[in-house]
């Protein structure tokens, strides 16, 4: 079995270019399926975010597919204009790329947490459709775990939980501040609400646009202000701040909007962290408007400190890699070393029942007892066979556990 991908991400292609090959949920969905139809593929996932889309599958060693020409056709663009801007990689190289992708240290923003819930989403709307396998669906898991160990024991000091963060330190080191000013947040999903309350924590007034103003139904962080999302351009004359993060597949807003509208202040900024865009470039390019895209926020510098950071990050997941390999290459053997440790574990059993039956004791200690040496055995056997894969040449061993099969064929 292999395991490929194929993806495009910020770091060759522009936010135009990867909107051409994003996915909302229900795309995602629709596209899985019809690949897991194709003849060869055992599992896929499709991983889309604002950052990166990315194709995965499991496959048969002997299957030659080219995901790159599945995706041009489900997009339905030319192939030859768009392939310089994908990764294609394999088995080892997919491996690493995703638990280093996982745990943030490939993202715009690096550490950001939300690649971490994003992997995971993905994994969640593969196994919903019924479109992972076993192999794909313990390759996610298990870069989600090692994420997290590197969360919890790597600290990253110039990690930022999300872009919004980035942008909001950029503005500031350009004198921009945030206290006492007028923002609106055009959009209520998981960005949208990062994004109004790291507002709201740098004491600006906050505004969030909702499509269903319905008391209890849409939730809005604490201390922030809610209107329909159609009322935005009644809010938007006044707003210092303007940040759109919505899934929309048409601008929030568009150079018309501005055209029609009067701004009471002297500049508005807006800051556009949707994939494909929410704001229409051309409003850009209006006077004392300053618009800034998801790609206008990077950190280009690793210092010292950085560097140390990452090889530590670096160390752990290449011992959650190693954990990833010895279940990926013993997968097949499994099955037929629990067989051996049944077999062992019963033909100790039945020699020593004999002997504690003459042995003076209670029923019930005897019982316990002998539960208790069967777990025993059990690790014992593990123990000496997990021991010789380590040890010996992957096609001795197979040897070793064939001869062993063969003690208690009956």
């Amino acid at each position: 079995m292999s395991i490929s991908m194929i993806g495009i991400d910020h770091s060759k292609a522009s936010v135009d270019i990867r909107a051409k090959f994003s996915f909302t949920k229900k795309r995602a969905i629709e596209a899985m399926k019809k690949l897991k139809e194709e003849h060869g593929i055992l599992g896929c996932i499709i991983l889309s975010t604002c950052n990166r889309m990315e194709v995965w599958v499991s496959t048969q060693d002997d299957e030659e597919i080219s995901l790159y020409d599945f995706l041009c056709k489900e997009k339905e663009v030319e192939k030859d204009e768009y392939q310089d801007y994908f990764m294609k990689r394999e088995n080892e190289e997919a491996v690493r790329h995703l638990f280093y992708l996982t745990s943030g240290l490939k993202s715009q923003i690096l550490a950001e947490d939300q690649i971490i819930t994003q992997v995971k989403d993905a994994l969640t709307l593969a196994r919903d459709a019924y479109c992972t396998d076993n192999v794909l669906e313990v390759l996610f898991r298990m870069a989600v775990t090692a994420a997290k160990k590197v969360k919890t024991e790597v600290t990253f000091s110039r990690a930022n939980t999300s872009v919004i963060h980035q942008a909001m330190e950029r503005l500031k080191n350009q004198g921009f501040s945030f206290e006492g000013k007028t923002c609106m947040v055009i959009g209520n999903g998981e960005m949208g609400k990062v994004t109004a309350l790291a507002l709201k924590e740098a004491g600006a007034d906050v505004t969030v646009t909702v499509r269903q103003y319905r008391s209890g139904v849409v939730n809005i962080p604490q201390g922030c202000k809610r209107i329909n999302y159609g009322e935005r351009m009644e809010l938007l004359p006044d707003c210092d701040l303007v940040v759109s993060a919505t899934a929309s597949p048409n601008y929030t807003l568009t150079k018309e909007n501005f055209e029609e509208i009067k701004l009471d202040a002297a500049s508005v900024v807006l800051i556009d962290l949707a994939v494909p865009r929410d704001i229409d470039p051309e409003v850009g390019k209006l006077q004392n408007v300053s618009l800034y895209d998801i790609d206008s926020f990077r950190i280009d510098a690793a210092s010292p400190k950085l560097q140390a950071s990452m090889q530590k990050a670096g160390e752990i997941l290449d011992d959650q890699m190693k954990e990833f390999y010895d279940w990926f290459n013993g997968r097949d053997i499994f099955p037929r070393i629990e067989e051996i440790k049944a077999d062992a574990v019963e033909d100790l059993n039945l020699r020593i029942t004999k002997i504690l039956k003459k042995t003076p004791m209670e029923q019930k200690d005897r019982e316990s007892l002998l539960r208790a040496i069967d777990t025993a055995a059990g690790k014992v056997v593990n123990k000496m066979i997990f021991g010789l894969r380590d040890s010996l040449e992957q096609e001795v061993f197979l040897d070793c556990v064939e001869g062993l099969e063969k003690i208690y064929e009956s």
